[in-house]
C-alpha cells in the first residue's frame, strides 16, 4: 500500500481470451504483450492482435507496451461504479442521529434548506424523479449533476429501486434486460505506472469540438494532435512491472525519467543576525548581573525609619527579578523560517512520467471549525470562515471540512448548508481569478482597485455578479432566524390542528387544553433533532442527540472542468470540485461532563478518523478564516521535510482585524507572537495558543515521536503496522482502553501515521514513505463508516478511555490549549512557528476594554490551574528542554505576579501619604543601579524590536496592558485558582462575543461602550490613590518648614510610573464622551478615601494625638 501499483487497471487490462499464444506473448526480451484501448466512456478494453488487424505490421519493439488512447475532446472519462456512486449519494443525502443507548438512524433529506441546492455533491440536490411506480425518489447523478442510468435503455431509477431490482432479479425495470455489471465496476485507472495522456486542449472559448471536427462532422484527431502538440508515442505508454528483463533505477515505477533533478529542502532556518543577537544575550547578562547586585544592595540597606516600606519593596522586588528571569532566558535563541512553495510543488504535484495526470502525493488535512452559540458567534461569520476553507489552495481531494456545533443549532445547520450552495459559486471563481483572501466579506470590504494584478477580460464582469450573489447570501442567512421561526410556527399550528381534529373525532374534551410540543422543524417538514427553540426533553442546549450530516460528498479524484453554460459565471478550464464537508453535533445528556471545547475537538478527531482520517489537523475559531490560501502548504513544507516526522504540530501567528488604530488594548498582541514564539521556535517549539494550528493526528493519539534508529522499513506493507509498533507498553488487547471500543478508528491509526511520513527521497530520511504512496484515491462512504462516526461522537464513548487525560485535547483546564502543546513537548515532540510573509489566517478579536478583561482572566484561570495541577512544568520529564521547561514554567507562574505588582503600584503612594522612601536616602548607589537597569530593559526593548519586527509601540502598548490587566484580571484568576483547589468552587467563563461585522454600524463603536464589571475596581483605586497621594504629599511639601524634595521626587516618579501605564484604562473609562457610569466614581471615591482614613489612623501625622484631645476627628 505505500506504493501504487497496477491493481486500478487489473480489470481492464486482461489478457485476452483465445489462444494461448494470445494469453502469453512474449516478445524476444521476455516481456509480457498486451493491449487495451479506452472506450468513451473511459474504460479500457482488452483486445486481441486480431482485433488490431495488424499482423505482419508489427516492429518487435511495438509489442513491449500497452497503448492507452488518451482522452479527447469527445471521449471524457466518466465514474463507473454505479454501486458505489448510489451508496455515497445516499450518506451524503442523509442525516445520521443516534448516541447512548438509542439506534443509528439515517434520515434521508430530499431538502437540506428552503432556497433550491444546484452543485451534485452538495446534500440535497435536486435530480429527475425516479421513473419506478409509487416511488417519489431521486435518480443518482454524477460530478456534474448528470443523471447516472445504470443500463444502456437510460432508464431512470433511484439507488434504493436498483438495489432491490439487484437483490430480486437483477433484470433492468424498463428493457427488462440484466443489469451489465462489468460495464460499470472497472476503476478508473490512475496512471500511476506510466501511462501518460495527451495536454488538454487549450481553447480559452470553450470550442475545441467544433474547431477540430473535419468536412463529414466527424472529430478530427490528428488535427487534435497537431494544433495540441500531442503523440502517440514515447510517453502514453504502458510498461509493466511484473517480469521482463533487469532495468536501471530510474525505470523503477514503471517509466523512464526524463530528468533528475537535485534534492532541495522545503524549509530553511536562519537564526538572527550575530550582530544583533549578541549584543542581544550581552545585555541579558548585564542586566542579570546589575540585577543581583542591586538586590543584594537592597537587602544590605534598609529603612529604618519605615522598615514595613522597605520590606513589601524588597519581597516584591525580588519576585519581579525571578519574574523577569523565567520570561528572558528562553528568549536567547531566536530562528527565523522560510518555506519554497515551488519545491513544494515539484516534489508532490509536478507531473512526471510516472505521475502524467499530476495527481498530488500531498497528505490529506482535516479542518475543524468549532462553534457553540449563534447567537453569540454570528453564523454569517462561520459561514464565511468555511468559504475561505472551502476555497483554500491545497489539492481539493486532500481536503475534508468539519464544524463542531455545541449547541446543535438548526440556525448553524441551515446556515452551513447555504455556505455550501454559495460555494458552488464562490470557491471555483476564486480559483479562476485566484482571489485573496478567500473570505468573501474580507474580500468584498478590501479598499482599494480590485482590478490590480488581474488580467482576465472577464474578471469585472464576474466580479458583479459573484457580489450580488454574496448580498443575497447575506440576506438568506440574516433571514434564517425569522424563517425558521415561522416555518415551526406553522408545522406546530398544523400539529395543534391533527390533534384538535383527531380529539374531536374520537369524542374528548373540546374544553380540555390541547398540549403540544413546540417543535423546530427542518426545510423538509421534520423535527429537528438537535436544540429547540423551546427546550423539551431530548431536545435542549445539552441535551440531545447526536448528528452527522455530510453537507458535501467527498470529490472525485481527478480534476473536473466547468463549462460555459453551467453557472452564471464561465468557468471553462476551472476546477469545479468543492471539498468535502461535514456538519457534527456531538451528543449531549444531562449527568454527563462534555468538557467544553476540548470534548469538542476530541470527538471531531475520531469522527474525521472514520471519514476522512486526514494524517495532518488544521484547527480554527469560527471567527478566524484563511487569509493566506497558500497557508497549508506552507506548513507542510515543514512537516514533509527532513526531520518532519518529529514535528508535532505547526503554529501559525495570530492576526487580528478590526482593531482600533492604536490598539489600545494591546489586542495584537504582537510582542506575544513575534517575540516569545519566535524565541521559542529555537528551542523546543512554540507553545499551542488555541487557533490556526496545524496538528500531526498521530501526535495527538498521545504518542511518542518515532526513533529513527527504530524505524521501520520504507517498503513495508501498511497492514503489518499497528499501534503497538510504535508504543511498545501499548498492549493490542488494551486498545479500547485508550482509544475506545471502535474498530475503524483503532485500524486508521497506522494508516494516519504513515501517511504523515515524509518522502524518502533522501539518504538522511530514515523514516519515511515511498514516493506516489499517496496517490491513491481515497474510498468512497458508505453507510456503515458514517453510523461508526455517529456512535464514537456520543456522549459514553469516553468512559473508561484515556481521551483528554492523554489521548487528544487535554481535560481539565479551561486553557486546553496550552496543556494539550506542553503534554506533547514533554514526550519529546518538537513544533514549529510559521510566519508567512502574508499573514495565514486572520480573526476578530474583543476591542471593548470589558471583554478584553475576561478574555484575559479566562487564559489567566487557566494558567492559574494548570500551575496546580500534574501539567505543571516542575514535574516535567528529561525530554523536555530546560529553556522550554522555564517557558512553561512562565506560563503557570505569571498570574501570581499579580498580587505583588498591585502591592507595588500602592507602594508610591504609601510612601508619599507617609513622608518615606523605599530607601533611607537617595544616595549615588540606589540611582546608578536603577540607571544601569532601565538603560538596559531600554537597549534590550530595542533590539528585541530589531529581530522579532516588533514596532516600539507596540512594544509600550504591551507594557501598558501588562500592569492593567496584573492588577485586574490576573489578581481576579489567582483567586478563582485558590478557590478551586481550597474549596473546590467550579470556574465558569464567558464566551468571547464575536462581531458580526455590520457596515452601518461604527467600526470601532464597542471600543467606546462601558460595561461595569467588578474587574475595573483594583486599577480604579490605585490611579486616585496615586492621583491624591500626588497632591496630598505636593501641598505638605509646599508649605512644610523643610521641604523634602527628595522623598516627594522619589514618589512621585513611580507614581507617575504607574499613572502611565493606566492611561489606556483611563481612556476606556470615559468612553466616547466621557459618558462614564456615575458608579465608577462613587466605587472608587469611597474606597480611596476609606483607604486614606485607614492609612492616617494607623500612621498619624505628629501632632495628631494632641488634636485629637481637643475634639479634632478620630477614626471610629
Amino acid at each position: 500500500m505505500d506504493s501504487l501499483s497496477s491493481n486500478a487497471s487489473k480489470k481492464a487490462i486482461r489478457s485476452p481470451g483465445g489462444s494461448s499464444g494470445s494469453q502469453n506473448n512474449r516478445n524476444s526480451n521476455g516481456q509480457t504483450v498486451k493491449f487495451a484501448r479506452r472506450t468513451s466512456s473511459g474504460r479500457y478494453v482488452s483486445l486481441s492482435r486480431d482485433d488490431l488487424d495488424m499482423s505482419g505490421e508489427i516492429p518487435g519493439d511495438y509489442m513491449n507496451y500497452t497503448v492507452h488512447i488518451p482522452p479527447t475532446p469527445d471521449n471524457q472519462p466518466m465514474d463507473t461504479s454505479v454501486a458505489v456512486k448510489a451508496e455515497e449519494q445516499y450518506v451524503s443525502n442523509s442525516l445520521f442521529t443516534g448516541g447512548f443507548n438509542s439506534v443509528t438512524r439515517a434520515h434521508l433529506m430530499d431538502k437540506v434548506i428552503e432556497s433550491e441546492v444546484t452543485h451534485p455533491q452538495m446534500a440535497g440536490a435536486k435530480g429527475s424523479a425516479c421513473s419506478m411506480p409509487a416511488c417519489d425518489g431521486k435518480v443518482m447523478k454524477d460530478e456534474r449533476g448528470v443523471d447516472v442510468t445504470p443500463c444502456a435503455c437510460r432508464f431512470k431509477i433511484c439507488r434504493d429501486c436498483y438495489m432491490d431490482a439487484l437483490k430480486d432479479t437483477g433484470l433492468c425495470p424498463g428493457c427488462k434486460e440484466p443489469y451489465k455489471m462489468g460495464d460499470y465496476d472497472d476503476d478508473v485507472p490512475d496512471f500511476s505506472s506510466g501511462a501518460l495522456p495527451l495536454p488538454a486542449p487549450d481553447d480559452p472559448k470553450g470550442n475545441m469540438s467544433v474547431m477540430k471536427r473535419n468536412q463529414t462532422g466527424e472529430f478530427d484527431h490528428n488535427r487534435w494532435l497537431f494544433e495540441t502538440k500531442g503523440t502517440y508515442g514515447y510517453g502514453n505508454a504502458f510498461w509493466p512491472q511484473d517480469g521482463g528483463d533487469e532495468r536501471d533505477e530510474e525505470f523503477q515505477g514503471g517509466a523512464i525519467e526524463t530528468m533528475d533533478k537535485p534534492w532541495k529542502p522545503l524549509s530553511r532556518k536562519t537564526p538572527v543576525p550575530a550582530a544583533i543577537l549578541s549584543p542581544y544575550r550581552l545585555l541579558i547578562a548585564v542586566r542579570f548581573v546589575v540585577l543581583g547586585f542591586f538586590l543584594t544592595w537592597r537587602l544590605r540597606h534598609k529603612n529604618e525609619d519605615a522598615i514595613w516600606l522597605w520590606f513589601m519593596s524588597v519581597i516584591c522586588e525580588l519576585w519581579f527579578g525571578f519574574s523577569w528571569i523565567l520570561d528572558q532566558v528562553p528568549k536567547l535563541c531566536p530562528v527565523n523560517r522560510s518555506t519554497d512553495l515551488q519545491a513544494l510543488w515539484d516534489k508532490f504535484d509536478m507531473p512526471s512520467p510516472t505521475n502524467p495526470t499530476g495527481r498530488s502525493d500531498l497528505p490529506g488535512v482535516d479542518m475543524f471549525v468549532s462553534t457553540a452559540d449563534p447567537e453569540k458567534e454570528p453564523p454569517l461569520v462561520t459561514a464565511n470562515t468555511i468559504l475561505s476553507i472551502l476555497a483554500v489552495d491545497y489539492p481539493v481531494e486532500k481536503i475534508a471540512c468539519y464544524i463542531s456545533d455545541d449547541g446543535g443549532a438548526l440556525l448553524t445547520f441551515e446556515a452551513m448548508a447555504e455556505a455550501c450552495s454559495f460555494a458552488d459559486l464562490w470557491v471555483p471563481f476564486c480559483r479562476k481569478h485566484d482571489i485573496e483572501p478567500r473570505n468573501p466579506e474580507s474580500y468584498f470590504s478590501i479598499k482599494g482597485d480590485p482590478t490590480k494584478n488581474k488580467s482576465r477580460s472577464d474578471f469585472v464582469k464576474d466580479r458583479r455578479k459573484i457580489k450580488r450573489e454574496y448580498d443575497e447570501f447575506k440576506v438568506r442567512i440574516n433571514g434564517l432566524p425569522d424563517s425558521i421561526r415561522r416555518r415551526s410556527d406553522a408545522f406546530n399550528a398544523r400539529e395543534e390542528m391533527k390533534m384538535l381534529k383527531h380529539m374531536r373525532e374520537s369524542g374528548g374534551d373540546p374544553m380540555e387544553p390541547i398540549k403540544v410540543q413546540k417543535a423546530t422543524w427542518m426545510a423538509d417538514g421534520t423535527h429537528w433533532p438537535g436544540a429547540w427553540a423551546v427546550p423539551s426533553r431530548d431536545h435542549a442546549k445539552g441535551d440531545h442527540a447526536g448528528i452527522l450530516q455530510v453537507m458535501l460528498k467527498p470529490p472525485s479524484s481527478d480534476v473536473l472542468m466547468g463549462g460555459a453554460d453551467d453557472k452564471i459565471i464561465d468557468f471553462t478550464d476551472v476546477d469545479i470540485r468543492l471539498p468535502m464537508f461535514v456538519y457534527m453535533s456531538r451528543e449531549k445528556r444531562q449527568g454527563y461532563d462534555h468538557n467544553k471545547k476540548a470534548g469538542a475537538m476530541n470527538a471531531l478527531v475520531r469522527c474525521s478518523a472514520i471519514l476522512s482520517n486526514g494524517p495532518f489537523i488544521l484547527n480554527l475559531d469560527c471567527d478566524h478564516y484563511i487569509y493566506n490560501c497558500k497557508a497549508v502548504r506552507e506548513g507542510m513544507c515543514f512537516m514533509m521535510d527532513r526531520g518532519g516526522e518529529s514535528i508535532c504540530y505547526i503554529q501559525f501567528p495570530q492576526r487580528f482585524e478590526g482593531i482600533d488604530p492604536s490598539d489600545r488594548y494591546a489586542n495584537n498582541n504582537t510582542v506575544f507572537f513575534d517575540g516569545n514564539m519566535r524565541a521559542l521556535d529555537g528551542v523546543q517549539g512554540p507553545v499551542y495558543v488555541g487557533t490556526g494550528c496545524m496538528f500531526r493526528r498521530f501526535a495527538l493519539y498521545g504518542f511518542d515521536p518515532p526513533d529513527p534508529d527504530k524505524a521501520h522499513k520504507v517498503g513495508s506493507e501498511m497492514q503489518n503496522l499497528g499501534p503497538s509498533d510504535f508504543d511498545s507498553d501499548l498492549d493490542v488487547n488494551l486498545l479500547p482502553k485508550r482509544f475506545g471500543n471502535s474498530t475503524l478508528l483503532a485500524e486508521s491509526i497506522p494508516i494516519a501515521e504513515f501517511q504523515a511520513r515524509p518522502l524518502a527521497d533522501h539518504p538522511a530520511i530514515k523514516y519515511g514513505r515511498r514516493p506516489g504512496a499517496l496517490r491513491q484515491p481515497r474510498e468512497p462512504l458508505d453507510a456503515s463508516a458514517v453510523a461508526e462516526a455517529v456512535s464514537v461522537i456520543s456522549c459514553w464513548y469516553e468512559d473508561k478511555t484515556e481521551w483528554g487525560d492523554r489521548v487528544g485535547w487535554i481535560y481539565g483546564s479551561v486553557t486546553e490549549d496550552v496543556v494539550t502543546g506542553y503534554r506533547m513537548h514533554n514526550r519529546g515532540w518538537h513544533s514549529v512557528y510559521c510566519i508567512t510573509k502574508r499573514d495565514a489566517f486572520r480573526g476578530s478579536a474583543p476591542i471593548n476594554l470589558t471583554d478584553r478583561l475576561h478574555q484575559v482572566l479566562r487564559w489567566a484561570t487557566g494558567s492559574v490551574e494548570i500551575f496546580f495541577s500534574r501539567n505543571n512544568a516542575f514535574l516535567a520529564s528529561r525530554k523536555l528542554k530546560f529553556l522550554q521547561r522555564l517557558a512553561y514554567l512562565n506560563v503557570g507562574i505569571y498570574p501570581f505576579t499579580s498580587m505583588f505588582l498591585v502591592v507595588y503600584c500602592f507602594l508610591p503612594a504609601l510612601s508619599l501619604l507617609s513622608g518615606h522612601f523605599i530607601v533611607q536616602t537617595l544616595n549615588i548607589a540606589f540611582l546608578l543601579y536603577l540607571l544601569t537597569i532601565s538603560i538596559c530593559l531600554i537597549l534590550l526593548a530595542i533590539l528585541e524590536v530589531k529581530w522579532s519586527g516588533v514596532g516600539l509601540e507596540d512594544w509600550w502598548r504591551n507594557e501598558q496592558f501588562w500592569l492593567i490587566s496584573g492588577t485586574s484580571a490576573h489578581l481576579a484568576a489567582v483567586v478563582q485558582g485558590l478557590l478551586k483547589v481550597i474549596a473546590g468552587i467550579e470556574i465558569s467563563f464567558t464566551l468571547t462575543s464575536k462581531s458580526s461585522g455590520d457596515e452601518n454600524e461604527d467600526t470601532y463603536a464597542e471600543l467606546y461602550l462601558v460595561k461595569w464589571t467588578s474587574l475595573m475596581i483594583p486599577p480604579i483605586v490605585i490611579g486616585m490613590m496615586n492621583i491624591l497621594a500626588i497632591a496630598i504629599a505636593f501641598s505638605r511639601t509646599i508649605y512644610s518648614a523643610i521641604p523634602q524634595w527628595s522623598k516627594f521626587i522619589g514618589g512621585a516618579f513611580f507614581s507617575f510610573w504607574v499613572l502611565a501605564h493606566l492611561y489606556p484604562f483611563a481612556k476606556g473609562l470615559m468612553g466616547r464622551r466621557g459618558k462614564t457610569p456615575t458608579i465608577v466614581f462613587v466605587w472608587s471615591g469611597l474606597i480611596a478615601i476609606t483607604l486614606s482614613l485607614l492609612w492616617i489612623s494607623i500612621n498619624p501625622p505628629k501632632g495628631a494625638t494632641a488634636a485629637t484631645l481637643n475634639g479634632g476627628f478620630q477614626f471610629p
